[in-house]
């Protein structure tokens, strides 16, 4: 499945493709190259669902949480959006440290650039969003089996 944008104000358009298409599933993959849209589409993900923090790359911190109000959560707390940028990490070993196998098994959306490293630990279900780079500033958002 893939949809193209030729503007960022379109992303709220593959947010809600993206959503219509993955069902239930939480954990989203983004590939693409330095620069394809990773986080400004995480930027939109996060406003589709009332994010008010201000949302930016966690390429030094590794891990963004951003909390929500969520009308299905019974709890009346805020619900979170994990957001993890995995590009300065080397090994499997260092993405074990930084506890990435509790992200992926936390109830909650997480979001991860770079997920090229712990694809041996992605669960079956993992949502693999590739954004490709065309023309004229378009985008490419491919979602890969």
């Amino acid at each position: 499945m893939e949809l193209t944008i030729f503007s960022q104000k379109d992303l709220p358009r593959i947010v809600e493709w993206l959503l219509k298409n993955i069902g239930d599933r939480r954990k989203i993959m983004l590939y693409g190259t330095m620069g394809a849209g990773k986080t400004t589409f995480t930027k939109a993900f996060c406003q589709h669902f009332g994010v008010q923090q201000s949302t930016s790359s966690p390429t030094f911190s590794l891990v963004n949480d951003y909390f929500y109000q969520n009308d299905k959560n019974t709890e009346g707390s805020n619900s979170v959006i994990h957001h993890l940028d995995l590009y300065r990490l080397q090994t499997l070993e260092e993405a074990l440290d930084i506890g990435i196998e509790d992200y992926l098994d936390d109830p909650n959306y997480c979001l991860i650039e770079w997920a090229q490293l712990i694809e041996p630990l992605l669960p079956d279900d993992a949502v693999k969003l590739h954004i490709e780079v065309g023309d004229n500033s378009a985008r490419k958002f491919v979602i890969l089996p």
